[in-house]
C-alpha cells in the first residue's frame, strides 16, 4: 500500500469515527495506531479539567451528613450539520425559531446555517423542551457543534 492509499484509508477511518461520534456525549477521542496519532475533539468550548488527587476521593458532604451528587446533564444536543454561520431566525426582524422553554418536535426547523450563500434549515432530530441555546446568532459554527440543547420528553 503506497503513502497516498494509506492517507486515503486514514481519512476514511477518521470520517467514519466522526460519524459514529455524532449524537454521543463523547468530547474527545484519541487513536494511536502504527505510529500515527489522531485526536478528535468536539464542542470546542468544552474544557477538560483534572481534579487534584484528594478531590477525586472526597465526596462533598453538606451539614446533616447528606452527600450531594453533582447534577448530570441529560439533555441532547441538536448539532450543526455543516460548518457555516448560525442564524436563530429567518430574518433580523423575525422572532427566533425556538427559545429556551419551547417544546420542539422531530422535523421542526430550529435554526438556519448559511454556507456558501445558501441557507440550510436545521431540523430537530428529537422531541423535547429547549433547555439551552448553545450557539450565538451570527457566529460561525463547526459541523457537529451543539446549537441547541433539548431535554427529551
Amino acid at each position: 500500500m503506497d503513502t497516498h492509499e494509506q492517507m486515503v484509508s486514514w481519512i476514511e477511518r477518521v470520517e467514519e469515527l466522526i460519524h459514529i461520534l455524532e449524537g454521543t456525549s463523547i468530547g474527545e477521542l484519541e487513536l494511536i495506531e502504527g505510529g500515527t496519532e489522531i485526536i478528535i475533539r468536539r464542542q470546542p468550548g468544552m474544557a477538560l479539567v483534572a481534579l487534584p488527587e484528594q478531590a477525586n476521593h472526597a465526596a462533598p458532604v453538606a451539614s446533616g451528613g447528606r452527600v450531594h451528587a453533582e447534577k448530570v446533564d441529560t439533555s441532547v444536543a441538536i448539532a450543526a450539520p455543516l460548518t457555516g454561520v448560525y442564524y436563530s431566525a429567518s430574518s433580523p426582524a423575525s422572532p427566533p425559531f425556538v427559545s429556551v422553554g419551547d417544546i420542539v418536535q422531530v422535523g421542526q426547523i430550529v435554526a438556519l446555517i448559511e454556507a456558501m450563500k445558501v441557507f440550510n434549515e436545521v431540523q430537530a432530530e428529537i422531541s423535547g423542551r429547549v433547555v439551552k441555546l448553545a450557539a450565538q446568532n451570527g457566529e460561525v459554527v463547526q459541523k457537529g457543534s451543539a446549537l441547541i440543547r433539548v431535554m427529551p420528553l
